[in-house]
């Protein structure tokens, strides 16, 4: 179990933004991450998009790192880890390209890394009206129950993919972070709650998207119930993995 420290500074915060044909938003969303977070970096890891998403990233001022192919949010945020380790920052936060995340949370959510690992920014918190129906708030109101007793912490929103990451996350995500549908979000928390990393949240409003075509809508919620329930058997499933202090 860790111990209180002193959470990262911006300057010590890399942002990675996956991005998959994205060009109708992700310039807007780098231009405010730099104007609320003027010293942080800001990574677009760039999930193989057909359209401009790169190059309109980069003319917003962001690193770009480009993917041959598309490997969904997983393994897009793979590459932010390794890239965020190689280059000594000491926390990841996973910012979306559609416009949903509000950097102005990121300085409270890298806040409680001083005695977190992990820091998710909840939906269904007590902030924001951002609504879910059917299935899929099913769905996660069914995760909050089995990953808040896995993380023996409440968590109101564990599919949300606004977090940020600390040293020792960063060091376990760059070489263990799931690629696979949903791993990202479950069987990420899985696996840090394993290793013993300290999981708690921030309540947080979302947007609507600026942009683009939604991941989910109405005619796949009715999988997305079954979908999650076979994400959370795998993650269960599949052996923990071990982390040495010093590792990172």
């Amino acid at each position: 179990m860790r111990g209180t420290v002193i959470p990262p500074s911006l300057s010590e915060t890399l942002i990675v933004m996956p991005a998959y044909n994205e060009e109708g938003s992700v310039g807007a969303v780098v231009r405010e991450v730099y104007d609320k977070l003027p010293r942080a970096t800001c990574l677009v890891v760039d999930d193989g998009s057909v359209d401009a998403t790169a190059a309109v990233a980069r003319a917003a001022g962001a690193h770009v790192a480009s993917l041959p192919f598309n490997l969904g949010v997983g393994g897009a945020m793979r590459v932010g880890f390794a890239y965020a380790r190689a280059h000594g920052f000491r926390a990841v936060v996973q910012v979306d390209a559609d416009g949903q995340h509000d950097p102005g949370d990121v300085r409270e959510l890298i806040a409680l890394l001083s005695d977190s690992d992990l820091a998710l920014g909840a939906r269904f918190a007590g902030k924001g009206t951002y609504k879910v129906r059917g299935p899929r708030r099913w769905a996660i109101a069914l995760l909050a129950r089995i990953l808040s007793h896995t993380a023996k912490a409440k968590l109101t929103d564990p599919t949300s993919g606004f977090r940020a990451s600390g040293p020792r996350a960063i060091a376990l995500f760059a070489e263990h972070y799931p690629a696979e549908y949903l791993g990202d979000t479950i069987e990420s928390l899985v696996i840090a709650c394993r290793a013993g990393f300290r999981v708690t949240q921030l309540p947080v409003s979302m947007r609507e998207r600026a942009a683009g075509v939604p991941s989910h809508n109405p005619f796949r919620s009715a999988v997305y119930l079954g979908r999650v329930a076979l994400a959370v058997v795998f993650a269960f499933a599949r052996p923990g993995i071990a982390f040495r202090e010093g590792f990172e």
